[in-house]
């Protein structure tokens, strides 16, 4: 049997003001942004460059209940694991454009990690696992 995860859905406040982070900021690819007349709903899909695992899917909060959970998707967890292949190429243009790191850098028997937020608040590590973590040949 093989599966695999496709999409992870990030609940958001504006389908603009995401993809526009997402992509013009962290530097994601748009995959998809099609609008669904039938939900009156878009399906945004982004993903990190050179990406072949799981995408995000930008899901507007729709009702009043999905507004508490915007930025907040994992009870105040990190949510999200951004690996990059520089760790610090990427750390320095974040911070560089304002990105605000909770944590700053470490080295820890996997790689090298700090935490940032996004634009809503979720927590993102920022990492580079090192090379015999079994993560980094997938």
């Amino acid at each position: 049997m093989k599966q695999s995860i496709v999409h992870i859905a990030l609940v958001v406040k504006d389908y603009d003001e995401a993809i526009d982070f997402y992509v013009n900021k962290l530097k994601f690819e748009l995959i998809t942004d099609e609008y669904q007349p039938e939900q009156d709903k878009r399906w945004v899909v982004v993903a990190p460059p050179g990406s072949h695992g799981a995408t995000l899917l930008l899901a507007r909060a729709s009702k009043p209940e999905q507004h508490d959970f915007i930025g907040n998707q994992s009870g105040g967890r990190v949510f999200l694991f951004l690996n990059s292949d520089d760790f610090w190429r990427d750390y320095t243009y974040m911070t560089s454009i304002g990105i605000n790191f909770i944590r700053n850098p470490e080295e820890r028997e996997y790689g090298t990690v700090a935490v940032f937020e996004d634009l809503y608040g979720n927590l993102w590590d920022l990492l580079q696992l090192k090379s015999d973590h079994p993560m980094s040949k997938r």
